[in-house]
């Protein structure tokens, strides 16, 4: 069932140069992985890694998935560009991931900095902190 639904979420799927996407990375059966300190500093190191891939406008490392607001730049594909990222975390973290991701192609008319406020305030909706400023794993170029 897990693979179908893998499969569902490429279901048109486009790789588009420049394009602004919102990943979602989630850690298998949401086991909280990145509550390690050292596994999340090693996530946030693996993202800001991609700068030939993509060009990072926000995201934010939680205890049990990744949101990525990035946009990706013409040398890689979608796909490729997630699949490294996940290799890298990998190369610490192991084989943490479910598979497959969650993309969302921003379009024209959706706020930028509103959707990177939604992926850095993730921590205090999710009750872990109640200021960002108490939280260490995230980053924006607007904050």
């Amino acid at each position: 069932m897990q693979k179908a639904n893998a499969q569902s979420l490429r279901v048109g799927r486009y790789s588009q140069p420049n394009q602004i996407y919102h990943l979602t990375l989630t850690c298998a059966n949401r086991r909280p992985v990145f509550s390690d300190p050292y596994l999340a500093k090693h996530a946030v190191h693996s993202i800001k890694r991609l700068t030939q891939e993509a060009t990072t406008i926000a995201f934010v490392i939680m205890p049990d998935h990744i949101h990525w607001l990035m946009q990706l730049n013409d040398r890689k594909k979608l796909s490729d560009t997630v699949r490294l990222l996940k290799v890298f975390i990998t190369h610490k973290a192991g084989k943490i991931w479910q598979k497959g991701f969650y993309d969302h192609a921003l379009r024209k008319e959706e706020d930028i900095k509103d959707i990177a406020r939604y992926i850095v305030l993730n921590p205090v909706r999710a009750g872990i902190v109640r200021s960002i400023r108490e939280y260490p794993w995230w980053d924006c170029i607007y904050l």
